[in-house]
């Protein structure tokens, strides 16, 4: 029987805003370790015996970010299937499409094990040991997930009532009145999100509970881009058709109606990282109760987190806070508030303010750019290129763009000019102008891009070729 870990890489993690964002979410954040979120939930998946192809899920913009975290990982043989999906529509989607293609693919009787893309598990061994327990539970045709015995009255969390491992109901996320009963009870159980069942198992309870959703994703499946490469299929939704389905999660969908359920209860070190004070629970403390991370100065300073992604920051007499601080973005929070970081986030959204959607530093296919400074008519960005990757052929209306090669050598097509460049050299481009820039070397390509004009947003771009498809 083949087992098929489904990999969720889904929302923009905003109660982590400044650090996660929408073009760059909470999944590639790196801990302390230099490994991400997502590259820590591949490593889970793929150590469950059996596995030898892993499914992904998520927006197509992040394909090529999710590929590089995971080929610094190194792991051979091992097949992935990629799913991108336009726009976000929840999980209920997402789990419907994944299974779809499974069962067409390996058959109603694989069992698929569900993870999100952003979660930590400290305890490697038990985690093991209750999926086995799980995998078991859906090859009898049931629905399993794990549920992590609490240690304390978690407001952030949906909670399992359970009898042992029968499933009694699923709970939203209560009050903490509520979740001081729950946790006296001895009953319930943290719901981690993470499920096991046969792809024709969750097909039949989609059909019976959310027949809309199942027969949407059948039909975005049969018209998608598929595409495949060494190892790897790539599975593209449509918008036009992907749009339609019904957002909704798979909890409201399937879980709350369906029976035949059953939890595993375990201890496995869990969390969803849900908030500034559950990431900071990863480092051990100090002795005056501080988690202090980069360039940071604390003087008389209690259980605070402090993150410096650069600049030094310095603090005095202040105790219970979180001060999260990147290249244009400062968080200072009172501890006890974490959880409204979303609503300051979806502010930023709703306001339409940059520093919710990307970092100064922007991650694209062929590599990054990060703006240096801008001011009127003008623009500076650095620019690195990945070895043996090239940008497409394009070319701005409101724009002209000079670069200068700092570091490897670029290979340039500047209107009718083919041409090399080596550090030091440099090039102008005009507006209206045909151009593209390659990496033909082995190490990184750096260069300073100046763009000056009355337009300068990087929606003025006109492709006429692009080995990415965009």
């Amino acid at each position: 029987m083949v087992i098929i870990p489904v990999i969720i890489s889904g929302g923009p993690g905003a109660r982590l805003w400044p650090l996660s964002r929408e073009t760059y979410p909470k999944p590639f954040i790196r801990l302390s370790d230099g490994t991400s979120l997502i590259q820590h939930s591949l490593r889970r998946a793929i150590a469950i015996p059996g596995v030898e192809e892993i499914v992904t899920i998520s927006h197509r913009d992040r394909l090529f970010e999710i590929r590089d975290h995971y080929a610094e990982l190194a792991i051979g043989g091992l097949k992935h299937r990629f799913i991108l999906e336009p726009e976000g529509r929840d999980t209920a989607a997402a789990i419907a499409t994944a299974a779809a293609e499974i069962a067409g693919e390996h058959g109603g009787d694989t069992v698929m094990c569900i993870f999100p893309g952003d979660h930590i598990i400290t305890d490697q061994p038990a985690f093991l040991a209750a999926a086995n327990q799980a995998i078991a539970m859906a090859r009898d045709q049931r629905l399993a997930t794990l549920g992590i015995r609490p240690d304390k009255p978690e407001t952030a969390y949906g909670y399992i009532e359970a009898d042992g491992t029968q499933v009694l109901r699923f709970v939203e996320k209560p009050d903490a009145a509520r979740a001081r009963s729950f946790l006296a009870s001895g009953r319930f159980l943290w719901n981690s999100g993470m499920f096991f069942c046969q792809a024709g198992t969750m097909l039949t309870l989609m059909e019976e509970h959310c027949s809309d959703i199942i027969a949407d994703c059948r039909r975005c499946l049969e018209g998608a881009r598929r595409s495949t490469g060494d190892g790897f299929t790539q599975i593209e939704l449509l918008s036009d058709c992907f749009s339609e389905v019904r957002k909704t999660s798979i909890d409201y969908a399937v879980l709350e109606k369906a029976t035949k359920l059953a939890v595993v209860p375990c201890d496995i070190g869990w969390s969803d990282i849900g908030s500034w004070d559950a990431f900071a629970r990863l480092t051990p403390a100090d002795q005056q109760g501080n988690v202090l991370s980069g360039s940071v100065a604390a003087l008389d300073v209690k259980n605070s987190f402090v993150r410096s992604e650069g600049r030094l920051i310095g603090l005095i007499g202040v105790d219970d806070l979180i001060v999260v601080d990147t290249a244009d973005a400062l968080l200072v929070a009172a501890r006890d508030r974490v959880q409204d970081v979303k609503q300051l986030s979806n502010r930023l959204k709703i306001e339409g303010h940059k520093s919710y959607r990307e970092h100064p530093k922007v991650h694209r296919p062929w590599g990054t750019y990060t703006v240096l400074e801008t001011g009127p008519r003008f623009k500076i960005k650095r620019i690195e290129v990945k070895p043996g990757a090239r940008l497409s052929l394009q070319m701005h209306h409101h724009r002209s763009e000079h670069w200068i090669v700092v570091a490897g050598h670029a290979r340039i097509i500047n209107g009718d000019q083919e041409m090399i460049l080596e550090p030091d050299q440099s090039t102008y481009i005009p507006v209206g102008q045909r151009h593209r820039l390659e990496n033909p070397g082995a190490t990184p390509l750096i260069l300073i891009e100046v763009q000056t004009g009355a337009y300068l947003e990087e929606d003025d771009i006109v492709r006429f070729d692009d080995i990415y498809g965009r």
